[in-house]
């Protein structure tokens, strides 16, 4: 009998698959086929870690981690490759769902760990820059930080 964590770590294989499909499919613009190989290396690296972790990491932290790593592309872009990947994670059944994860932490006023904390710090400036925030988002977003920080400061 598999335990969550192998039966997730074979769910993220089967996504990460779809990606190197998607990637090789529907290459982006701009990317040079140097790109799109390394981006492949990586994701594969991604899956091999997912399915054969070292003992301490084959925990749902880790995996979690490994998840969030191999969707932010996905969620955070747009175009053929990104709305081919969606279509065939939803034709395989796959458990992963396209979310606005910004919106989420925008509405709940409030970040919950590290993984989202982490979301903001990249997207908050090419966002701003692209203006998808509003002032007033964007102060939320600053004064949200500032108490993950604030919550989580190590001495």
């Amino acid at each position: 009998m598999k335990t969550p964590y192998e039966t997730q770590a074979e769910q993220l294989a089967k996504a990460i698959d779809i990606v190197t499909e998607a990637f090789k499919t529907y290459p982006p613009k701009d990317w040079s086929e140097s790109n799109i190989q390394h981006v492949i290396k990586v994701y594969f690296d991604w899956k091999e870690t997912a399915l054969n972790p070292k003992p301490a990491f084959k925990n749902k932290k880790s995996l979690a981690y490994l998840i969030n790593d191999t969707f932010t592309y996905f969620q955070e872009s747009s175009g053929k490759t990104v709305e081919y990947f969606w279509q065939e994670v939803v034709k395989h059944n796959l458990p992963f769902k396209r979310e606005n994860k910004l919106s989420k932490i925008l509405k709940r006023k409030r970040i919950k760990n590290d993984i989202e904390y982490d979301f903001i710090t990249d997207v908050f400036v090419p966002y701003r820059q692209e203006g998808l925030l509003t002032e007033d988002e964007m102060t939320l977003l600053n004064e949200l930080l500032g108490q993950y920080e604030a919550k989580n400061k190590t001495t």
